[in-house]
């Protein structure tokens, strides 16, 4: 409940929809309860004495109580609706910039099709049980109360068949409700199984398709559904035993109801009209209870959704910004001091005690065997992740201290996959720098060795991108992804195995261009190749997590081992140097 206390906050906004709903449904429901009540007078004072005018009256009144009651269900559902769907679309774009301030330890946390699945379906559930809450829930419990009373007063004779079929009613309800929470929070976990796989099979179908693993994949998948759907089929059989349930006992009422009223009746303590309104009214009672039970119900399956939204709205994001951040300009000088880092607290360290310094303006290339933490180093500039243990020194100042708006303005950074997103490729490089220039552009484009395939598309800047990007070639997308981070004439420019699809001539031309048009930007490259780094100012040898070896290129030939081994590999093998 402590969940849906914290998301009932999204309602401030909404006060008045959210009261003037349920009094309009209070409009109609009285409305409802007249109707059986003017029927009775109709039958007894109007038509058992044959006084016309008293029928018309009735039928008047009757008219009007239905046209009344018209407008307040309209009225309702009208106000309801827009507190519901504006309550959930709150609620879905806080969970959108929650998620958007998380790390991939969180996501990981998560996972993608667990996130997905509380995006949509958990925010649909609850915006539904809202809805039914402020549309049937109060119409329920009034209908019941509203009948019990009127029977009381009204038909006291018939009134003890309530007191045996009502406590049935509600621990029926009682039971399937409680225990329809239970079964649904297991569905949606299937469904958390279901989205995650595939999530993952449609970003990987390449790879499925290359190695023939359809079959595989197929079977995995119906494995996952098969168990959706049997937790699913469970759920509903438990909670559809509750309709036939309660019709079964509201007709044991009519049925005792008929059979004492017709006894009555004729021994002349009862009239028709009575018996006529009470099995009503008896209908009510059911109505208000099966429409409770069934907002109980969705109440019970919101839940956990609730909680889950909660969770994610909650989570503690690891990567903070301090306060009074800095925003000052960025130069580029960059200290690593006994850096180390562990992407989980029972994990090994996947950097170790990592110290360098960089000057402002200065390359710095890194090489190493596959996992040996280059890429994870430079994710720590822009804060995608901190340091486990040491300290990272921007101009002088710990990297923590400033703004991410300011850090990450200040950083060019491209990624080992070349991540473009579904739009024009303007749009996707204007990411980079949102107010660029056509001649920012221009020269971002000829820098990264884009000009001439761009220029070969239709409508070239506007030639529109699939999502992934997948009418464009691997060694394109890693130029448009090099613009991108050109294109902000960065502070400091990562490049994370940038180039590795590009050919020996658009790699140098790339080195070349950086070189010279971005000759006072601090320079990070990841490279598998000696020769993409082999002209940096600083050149870092990784293994295992730790620094092997610094210097520059010559340096390095003269006294570190590593490099002289990687070096010979790489001739050995005619990767051209």
């Amino acid at each position: 409940m402590q969940a849906i206390k914290q998301l009932g906050g999204y309602l401030g906004p909404y006060k008045f929809f959210t009261l003037i709903a349920p009094l309009l449904m209070v409009l109609e429901v009285t409305m409802d309860l007249l109707q059986p009540t003017i029927m009775q007078h109709m039958i007894d004072t109007g038509i058992a004495n044959g006084d016309n005018p008293y029928v018309l009256k009735m039928f008047v009144w009757m008219l009007m109580s239905a046209v009344f009651g018209l407008v307040g269900g309209i009225g309702c559902s009208y106000y309801s609706s827009k507190a519901a769907i504006h309550f959930a679309s709150d609620v879905r774009q806080s969970l959108y910039e929650k998620m958007m301030t998380y790390s991939a330890k969180e996501r990981d946390a998560f996972t993608t099709g667990k996130l997905i699945t509380i995006l949509t379906s958990d925010v649909e559930s609850v915006q539904r049980a809202f809805m039914m809450t402020l549309r049937i829930f109060v119409r329920g419990p009034l209908l019941f109360i509203g009948a019990v009373i009127i029977v009381f007063v009204t038909a006291r004779e018939l009134f003890s068949i309530l007191l045996i079929i009502v406590p049935l009613l509600i621990i029926a309800m009682y039971f399937f409700t409680k225990y329809s929470g239970v079964l649904y929070r297991r569905v949606q976990e299937a469904i958390d199984g279901v989205n995650t796989k595939l999530q993952e099979n449609l970003a990987g179908i390449r790879v499925v398709k290359a190695f023939r693993r359809e079959t595989q994949q197929i079977e995995q998948f119906s494995g996952l559904n098969d168990t959706l759907t049997k937790r699913f089929i469970t759920a509903e059989q438990i909670v559809g035993v509750l309709v036939p349930f309660t019709m079964f006992v509201v007709n044991l009422g009519i049925i005792a109801a008929l059979w004492l009223g017709a006894i009555k009746v004729e021994a002349g303590t009862l009239k028709v009209g009575v018996i006529l309104a009470f099995i009503n009214y008896l209908t009510i009672i059911l109505n208000g209870l099966m429409t409770s039970s069934m907002v109980l119900m969705q109440i019970a399956r919101a839940i956990p959704s609730g909680e889950r939204i909660v969770d994610v709205l909650n989570k503690e994001v690891a990567v903070k910004e301090a306060e009074n951040a800095l925003t000052a300009p960025i130069q580029g000088a960059i200290d690593f001091q006994n850096v180390s880092y562990r992407y989980y607290e029972s994990a090994e360290d996947v950097l170790k005690n990592i110290t360098f310094s960089v000057k402002p303006g200065q390359t710095v290339g890194l090489i190493g065997k596959t996992g040996s933490g280059k890429s994870t180093l430079v994710k720590l500039l822009p804060r995608l992740f901190d340091p486990t243990c040491g300290e990272i020194y921007m101009d002088g100042k710990p990297l923590k201290d400033y703004a991410l708006s300011t850090l990450r303005k200040h950083i060019g950074y491209t990624s080992q996959k070349a991540l473009l997103f579904s739009g024009a490729i303007d749009q996707n490089i204007r990411l980079g720098k949102e107010d660029a220039t056509s001649v920012e552009l221009q020269q971002a484009l000829e820098a990264a060795c884009a000009t001439e395939f761009v220029g070969r598309l239709d409508k070239g800047l506007a030639y529109e991108l699939s999502q992934g990007a997948t009418n464009l070639s691997g060694g394109q997308k890693q130029r448009l992804a090099l613009t991108r981070a050109l294109v902000r004439q960065p502070a400091i420019l990562v490049l994370d195995d940038t180039t590795s699809a590009l050919d020996s001539a658009s790699e140098k031309h790339v080195q070349q261009a950086i070189s010279h048009q971005y000759n006072d930007t601090t320079t990070f490259i990841v490279a598998s190749k000696i020769a993409s780094i082999q002209q940096a100012d600083l050149i870092l040898v990784l293994d295992d997590g730790e620094i092997v070896g610094q210097g520059t290129h010559q340096q390095l030939l003269q006294n570190n081992e590593f490099y002289q081994a990687i070096y010979a590999s790489q001739q050995k093998a005619g990767v051209h140097q």
